[in-house]
């Protein structure tokens, strides 16, 4: 392979990728895993939202024979989408933080939702939910064909960029402000990820309309943020239900 193909060989693979950001592969990004393929680190079985087809593009791509999926890194299967159980949310936004595509809204003690036409399915929203009230459910009885899960990929890329920009954006006016490191602020804001938590914005709305001020007479009439009382005792059955779930 010449070197100005292996040069960009990364990003012919990630391309390939269903950029769910999973991380599924054992990597934190699907462009890290499409490095590490190039690399050699990596082989090309460990992508379950990538399917046999998935597999196998890569294998055409690299001028490999093809193999089956991985077992250990998942199996392939329909297409999922997140579901927030509105009664049992807490409002902690710590699904917030942990979706890489914006597609949950949502603000500090209030219910979040899910915009379901936005959702991967990666499900890094479930483990930080500590009162357990996220669930999967399938949209349809096959996995989506190769050409639905490119043009999937391509607008799940567009949501993962974009909001990777606001991050840094928002970091590097942390860094300018506080006199910190640029990374290190990046870090914080991917943890704390307040500035989306705390002001749902037009940046995670699909149709990208500016979200009206609620007037006054609405303000008055919506419903308190939730008490810590009720938040605790929310976590507690949270925990309860999680535990029932485990293997004994």
């Amino acid at each position: 392979m010449g070197t100005d193909r292996h040069a960009g060989l990364p990003d012919h693979l990630d391309a390939l990728l269903p950029q769910t950001q999973c991380t599924r592969c054992g990597y934190p990004t699907c462009r890290a895993y499409a490095q590490a393929i190039s690399d050699g680190a990596a082989d090309i079985d460990r992508c379950p939202p990538g399917g046999a087809e998935g597999v196998a593009a890569l294998a055409a791509l690299l001028g490999r024979a093809a193999k089956p999926l991985n077992p250990d890194f998942g199996v392939e299967q329909p297409p999922l989408v997140a579901v927030i159980d509105e009664a049992v949310c807490i409002g902690c936004t710590k699904c917030i933080r942990a979706c890489p595509v914006d597609a949950i809204v949502g603000a500090a003690k209030r219910m979040h939702t899910i915009i379901a036409a936005e959702c991967t399915g990666c499900e890094l929203c479930l483990p930080p939910c500590p009162v357990d009230c996220i669930s999967l459910r399938p949209t349809a009885a096959q996995p989506l064909p190769r050409t639905e899960v490119l043009a999937r990929a391509a607008h799940a890329r567009r949501r993962y960029e974009t909001r990777q920009t606001r991050l840094a954006d928002s970091a590097n006016r942390t860094s300018a402000r506080d006199g910190r490191d640029p990374e290190s602020a990046l870090h914080d804001e991917e943890r704390s990820g307040t500035d989306l938590a705390e002001t749902p914005s037009a940046a995670v709305l699909p149709s990208m309309i500016p979200v009206p001020a609620p007037d006054r007479a609405e303000a008055s009439t919506s419903p308190a943020p939730i008490s810590r009382s009720a938040v605790l005792e929310a976590i507690a059955r949270g925990r309860a239900r999680k535990m029932s779930k485990e293997p004994h």
